[in-house]
C-alpha cells in the first residue's frame, strides 16, 4: 500500500516507517523536518520525505488537501490534538482514502475506577484536561465517522511511551531526571500519595507493532480504538524499587505529603507528577490482543532500562553508580 504518514520521525514513528517499508508499503512522511528519526534504519531511505507545519496548514486549512494530494491508501496520523484538525483530514479524506489510523492517549480516560480500564467500559471517569478531552472527542468522532458508513478509521491509545533517546515518565510521575541521581545514590526518594499508584508504559516499538498489525487488518480494525500498552503497570513504590536494584542497593522511600512534595518540586514537576499519580492507571489490551494480534515484546521495566542505559551510555543523564542488568 501507498501509507502516509504524518509526524513519522517521532516517538512512535522511528520504528514504525522502517516496520512499514520492511513490509513491502511505500511510506510517506510528513514533519515538519526540525529532527531526526530516534532509530538510524537503513529503511530510512527508502522513505519519501515531505517538510510542513501543521500547525500553519491547519489554520489556513491546506493541510488535509496537502495529504489528499499524495494519493495515499491509508494515513496514519501521529500528531493530532484537537477535534478540529481530525475533523477537517476526516472531512476531505472521506471517500478518497482507505483506512485512517489515529493515535490517541490513555489520558482519553481520567481516573481509574476499575481495573484494568477496558475499551468501552465504566472503568474511568470522565477525561479531564485539555489534551485528554481533546484525544476522546476525537476518537468518538473517529467510531462515530465510520458507524455511518464514512471513512474507515481506527485509533490507538498508548500509555507512556518509552524508548532510546528520550526521558522516560519516572517513577514519581514526571520528567525530572534528578530522581535517577537519587535512586542510583541510595537516598531517600520523596514519595507523594500513597506509593500504590499506577502508571502503564509501553515501548514505542511495541506501539508501531500494534499500528502495523492495525493497517494488516482493516477490517477488524475499522470503527475501533485500542489501549496499546505493555502487559503490565507499575506502582510507583514498585517502580522505585526495580529501579534501585538497577544500581545494587534497596530503595529507600519516605513517604511525604503533596503539600510538602510541591515545596520542594518545581511547579511543572508537581504538576505532571499529580495528573499522572491522580489518574491511576492500569489498562486491558486484551482487545488488541484478540483483535489485532497484539502482542507487547516489552514489559514497562524492560522498556525504561533501556531508555535510561541509552540516556546514560550518551552522557544525557548523570547517575551516582553504573547500572546493572534488569531483572527478567
Amino acid at each position: 500500500m501507498r501509507v502516509t504518514v504524518i509526524g513519522g520521525s517521532g516517538h512512535i514513528g522511528s520504528y514504525l516507517v522502517p516496520r512499514l517499508v520492511r513490509a513491502g508499503h511505500e511510506v510517506t512522511n510528513i514533519s515538519r523536518g526540525t529532527s531526526t528519526p530516534y532509530t538510524d534504519a537503513p529503511e530510512w531511505q527508502q522513505v519519501h520525505q515531505v517538510g510542513a507545519d501543521r500547525q500553519a496548514e491547519d489554520q489556513d486549512g491546506t493541510f488535509a488537501d496537502r495529504v489528499a494530494a499524495l494519493k495515499p491508501d491509508a494515513v496514519v496520523d501521529l500528531v493530532c490534538f484537537t477535534l478540529e484538525s481530525a475533523t477537517a483530514l476526516v472531512q476531505r479524506l472521506r471517500g478518497e482514502v482507505g483506512h485512517l489510523l489515529h493515535c490517541g492517549s490513555v489520558w482519553r480516560y481520567g481516573q481509574s475506577l476499575k481495573l484494568p480500564i477496558r475499551e468501552g467500559s465504566d472503568s474511568a471517569a470522565e477525561p479531564f484536561g485539555e489534551y485528554g478531552v481533546q484525544k476522546n472527542r476525537i476518537a468518538l468522532m473517529l467510531k462515530e465517522e465510520t458507524a455511518r458508513g464514512g471513512l474507515a478509521t481506527t485509533s490507538l491509545h498508548p500509555g507512556h511511551i518509552v524508548g532510546p533517546g528520550w526521558q522516560p515518565v519516572g517513577p514519581l510521575g514526571n520528567l525530572d531526571p534528578t530522581v535517577w541521581q537519587t535512586i542510583s545514590a541510595g537516598q531517600p526518594v520523596h514519595v507523594p500519595g500513597s506509593g500504590t499508584e499506577l502508571m502503564h508504559h509501553v515501548h514505542a516499538d511495541d506501539v508501531a507493532q500494534a499500528f502495523e498489525k492495525a493497517l494488516a487488518r482493516r477490517e477488524a480494525a475499522a470503527g475501533e480504538d485500542f489501549n496499546i500498552v505493555a502487559p503490565t503497570a507499575l506502582t510507583v513504590r514498585g517502580y522505585v524499587d526495580i529501579a534501585a536494584a538497577w544500581f545494587g542497593h534497596a530503595a529507600v522511600l519516605e513517604p511525604v505529603s503533596w503539600e510538602r512534595f510541591r515545596e520542594d518540586t518545581s511547579h511543572e514537576h508537581a504538576d505532571a507528577s499529580w495528573n499522572h499519580l491522580y489518574r491511576s492507571q492500569c489498562f486491558s489490551i486484551e482487545k488488541a490482543a484478540s483483535v489485532l494480534g497484539y502482542a507487547p515484546r516489552y514489559e514497562p521495566e524492560q522498556a525504561i532500562f533501556e531508555s535510561i542505559q541509552w540516556l546514560v551510555d550518551h552522557e544525557q543523564l548523570h547517575v551516582a553508580r553504573p547500572l546493572g542488568v534488569p531483572a527478567g
